[in-house]
C-alpha cells in the first residue's frame, strides 16, 4: 500500500510538492509518501508486480510522476465520491494509461466505467474488496473494504479523529454510515482522503478533554506533523478510543454538547449530530 498525496489550498489542487519516504504499514505496505502540507488530499495506491491502482486521484501529475519514478503501470482507478479533489486527475490518467475507473453507481461524476453499489465485490491485483455505501458527506459516497487484507478506503467519511462535513446527505445518513464502518474489525487499517488529523484532535479535546488516550495520541501526532510526517493510516480500534464521532455514547461528550443539543440525556444520534454541528461552526 502506498500513499500518494496531492494537496489543495483554497479549493485548488497543488502538485508543486516534495515527497518524503515514511515507514511501512503492515504486510500490504510498500511505501508511503508524505507531504509537507498540513491538510493535503491523500490518494491511496495499491501496487503488485509493477501494476498499480490509485484511489481518488485529485491531481494527475502527482500520481503520474510517482508512477514514473517507481516504474509502475496504472491499471485501475477507484473513486469514493464525486468531489473534484478526488476526481480531478481521473480523465488525464485514463487518457495516459487506458485504465479502468471504478466508482459509485449513482455518481454525478460521469467518468466511471464500472459502477458499484452496496455489497458488490471487485478483485484488484488479487485483493478482494467489498463495496460499502456510506452516504452523508455526499449522496454517492462508497468505501472499499478488504476483509482479507484488513484495509478500508473510506474517502471523506471517516478521518482520524473526525468525520467528513455533511454536504449532500443528512446527519442521520452520516451517523448510519459511521456506525456501519464501526462494526468492521478493530484492526482494520483506515486510509482516508485527507491529512486532517491534527486539527481534528484539537477539536476532539474540546468535547472530551479528560480522555487520556486522546491526549497521548494528540501529543504523538503533534510531533509527527512537526517533522512533516504523515499520520495515516489509522486503525478502527484507535479511532474508537479517540474519535468523538465514534464515541457519541460517552457521557463526557454528551455533557459537553448539552447546551447545543438543548436536550437532557441526548441520544447517541443527537450527540453525534450536535458534535458535527459544533465542529462545523468552530
Amino acid at each position: 500500500m502506498m500513499f500518494v498525496p496531492g494537496s489543495h489550498k483554497d479549493g485548488r489542487i497543488d502538485s508543486d510538492q516534495t515527497f518524503e519516504r515514511v515507514p511501512e504499514y503492515g504486510r500490504l505496505s510498500a511505501d508511503a509518501v508524505g507531504s509537507p502540507y498540513t491538510n493535503e488530499t491523500i490518494n491511496g495506491l495499491i501496487e503488485k508486480n509493477g501494476k498499480a491502482t490509485v484511489v481518488d486521484p485529485g491531481d494527475a501529475d502527482v500520481v503520474d510522476n510517482f508512477l514514473i519514478e517507481e516504474n509502475l503501470k496504472l491499471e485501475n482507478i477507484l473513486i469514493t465520491h464525486h468531489h473534484f479533489d478526488h476526481t480531478g486527475g481521473v480523465q488525464k490518467l485514463k487518457d495516459s494509461y487506458g485504465c479502468n475507473v471504478y466508482g459509485p453507481h449513482d455518481s454525478p461524476f460521469n467518468g466511471v466505467d464500472i459502477k458499484l453499489k452496496e455489497n458488490d465485490k471487485i478483485s484488484i491485483h488479487d485483493y478482494l474488496f467489498k463495496i460499502i455505501e456510506i452516504p452523508g458527506h455526499t449522496l454517492d459516497h462508497i468505501a472499499y473494504y478488504s476483509q482479507e487484507q484488513n484495509i478500508l478506503f473510506c474517502g471523506d467519511t471517516l478521518f482520524s479523529g473526525g468525520c467528513g462535513r455533511i454536504f449532500e446527505g443528512t446527519p442521520s445518513q452520516m451517523y448510519e454510515s459511521i456506525s456501519k464502518l464501526s462494526h468492521l474489525d478493530v484492526s482494520t487499517k483506515i486510509y482516508c482522503g485527507h491529512e486532517y488529523t491534527q486539527s481534528n484532535l484539537n477539536f476532539a479535546l474540546k468535547v472530551e478533554p479528560n480522555n487520556d488516550n486522546l491526549v497521548k495520541y494528540k501529543n504523538k501526532i503533534d510531533k509527527k506533523r512537526l517533522n512533516n510526517e504523515i499520520s495515516l493510516p489509522t486503525s478502527l480500534g484507535l479511532e474508537k478510543d479517540i474519535n468523538p464521532f465514534l464515541r457519541s455514547h460517552v457521557l463526557e461528550i454528551k455533557e459537553s454538547i448539552k447546551d447545543i443539543a438543548k436536550i437532557n440525556n441526548p441520544t447517541d444520534f443527537e450527540t453525534f449530530s450536535s458534535v458535527r454541528s459544533l465542529k462545523d461552526n468552530s
